[in-house]
């Protein structure tokens, strides 16, 4: 026995010879003989006593109180709740002293911890070292155990934590689309407002329309028709303009003998360029003269204008002349008068005729009258006058197809019955030009275009009028205008010769190169002058006797 075996080795009042062993919880057992032990409430040892006890009770009391005996060994073990001994007559028996081990009442370990391996000494256990009096117990880490539980609500957490947020986003989603709605509301009720002011304005301002009112910028439709004859290879082309802005329309008849510039250089006639250059290069010259938006070309030869005469069932014209038959004798196909009817072949020959001594613009007029006829008696309705197109069986120009075609005469017919079409003739002077008045009238006003070349970067165009009596200066002077980068512009002959050459300019801007244009063909800077000169052209040079070719 030892001191670490023992754990009262040091206590004065526990003699170490009186220990017998130690039970199953580590504690001492003493021998049956050894001197009673005495401790207080708390477990404490109290000094020994004369009085030898084998057992503590904590009820016991060391003195009775006043009015009550003394405890009696001899009456057994003490009650202490027995309010007195047994009665002295009754026959005492012999009480037999029994010897029990004395086993101090201090907590084992815990139920569920076993005892240290290493405290285990021949199947006994070493108790704890007893604590002080008042100190508080020493408890080791061992004594306890730490169990992680799953935590049963983590997943409920999840859970909460998700609706709480699917919760808010559809509150957000909630106030975001009520914003939505309040903005998409806003907005429907000031377009509403706007629409009836607007309304109101045009409604109070539409009797007030005049010039001012169509003085901007104006929607036009402008397509061209050559009418081709299939005998002798003549022409007449017009310009059949729809004008949106002003809901008016407008034929404007063009001569043959207007002057258009050829591609690449030089100058020709209407009448030879539909010939020569086609729909696709007289539409394009026409566009750089006029300085107009021509969309497309139709091409009407006279067959197929035949054709659409009697697809709308003939027409009525104001017959300005007689047309005679095709046989000396034959009855006139035509005959002067207020509200002629025409058939297929009979509009053919009068928009076709040009009588004995009659200038150009004669068969142009008639053809104009015809036109005008068939767009009376022309369907209004896009669908309807397409297929009255489809039905004459001809092979559209790439840049104008039969649906675009048709839509275009459908809105020239409706203007056509309501009396809101007109004809108009490009008045062309004698050498084939443009004068001041074509310009200002005609170009300006109905075709919304201008003969000057608007673009100040293209090459200038450099019209030539030969004055020196001699034919072979026009090609001298084309040969130079081309090859110094011009474009030549065939103003024709004049009259009478002239002694010397002028080059006329009409813009300022133009000045320097009509000083560079004198000086390739060879004339002096004092021929350069500012002036009205030919009005399809940059430049006009009238070439004098001075000129060498």
């Amino acid at each position: 026995m030892n001191d670490r075996q023992d754990p009262y080795a040091h206590d004065p009042y526990a003699p170490q010879q009186q220990v017998h062993g130690y039970d199953a919880y580590g504690q001492p057992v003493y021998r049956p003989d050894a001197p009673e032990r005495v401790y207080d409430q708390y477990g404490q040892p109290l000094p020994q006593q004369t009085q030898q006890t084998y057992g503590y009770d904590p009820y016991a009391q060391q003195a009775p109180p006043a009015g009550q005996q003394a405890y009696d060994p001899s009456y057994g073990p003490y009650d202490p709740y027995a309010q007195n001994p047994a009665p002295q007559d009754q026959p005492q028996q012999p009480q037999q002293t029994q010897q029990q081990e004395w086993i101090p009442r201090q907590a084992g370990p815990p139920a569920h911890e076993e005892p240290p391996a290493a405290q285990v000494r021949t199947g006994q256990r070493v108790p704890e070292p007893r604590p002080a009096a008042g100190e508080a117990p020493d408890y080791r880490t061992e004594q306890f155990s730490f169990i992680e539980e799953p935590d049963e609500d983590s997943e409920d957490v999840i859970d909460w934590l998700k609706f709480s947020e699917s919760r808010t986003e559809r509150r957000d989603e909630r106030k975001r689309k009520g914003r939505n709605r309040y903005v998409a509301l806003a907005v429907v009720l000031v377009l509403a407002l706007g629409g009836g002011i607007g309304w109101f304005l045009l409604a109070g301002g539409e009797e007030k329309k005049g010039p001012a009112a169509v003085s901007g910028a104006q929607k036009r439709d402008v397509i061209v028709v050559h009418l081709r004859q299939t005998r002798g290879g003549d022409s007449a082309t017009a310009l059949l303009v729809d004008n949106a802005t002003t809901k008016k329309a407008t034929a404007v008849l063009l001569p043959n003998a207007l002057a258009l510039g050829k591609e690449g250089g030089g100058a020709t006639t209407l009448g030879k360029a539909v010939q020569e250059a086609g729909t696709g290069g007289t539409r394009d010259a026409l566009n750089t003269l006029l300085g107009a938006d021509i969309k497309g070309s139709w091409r009407l030869d006279t067959p197929y204008l035949e054709n659409l005469v009697e697809l709308v069932g003939g027409i009525t014209v104001d017959a300005d002349t007689a047309v005679p038959g095709a046989k000396e004798g034959d009855r006139p196909l035509v005959s002067p008068g207020k509200g002629q009817s025409l058939s297929g072949q009979t509009a053919v020959a009068y928009a076709t005729y040009r009588g004995p001594g009659e200038d150009q613009g004669k068969p142009l007029a008639r053809f104009g009258q015809v036109m005008q006829g068939v767009l009376r008696k022309m369907s209004s309705d896009a669908k309807a006058a397409t297929t009255t197109v489809e039905s004459l069986a001809q092979i559209p120009d790439p840049s104008l197809s039969v649906q675009q075609l048709g839509a275009s005469l459908a809105h020239l017919a409706e203007k056509a019955k309501e009396g809101s079409y007109g004809t108009a003739v490009l008045p062309v002077q004698s050498d084939g030009t443009l004068g001041e008045r074509a310009a200002d009238g005609v170009v300006k006003d109905v075709l919304g275009g201008t003969v000057r070349n608007t673009d100040k970067n293209a090459p200038p165009r450099v019209s030539v009028k030969n004055a020196t009596g001699t034919p072979a200066a026009t090609g001298s002077a084309q040969v130079k205008l081309v090859n110094g980068g011009y474009t030549y512009v065939d103003g024709g002959s004049a009259g009478p010769a002239q002694a010397t050459s002028s080059v006329v300019y009409a813009d300022e801007a133009r000045a320097a190169e009509a000083k560079e244009a004198a000086k390739t063909l060879g004339l002096p800077e004092r021929a350069v002058r500012k002036g009205d000169g030919a009005g399809n052209a940059d430049i006009t040079v009238v070439l004098g006797k001075d000129y060498k070719s």
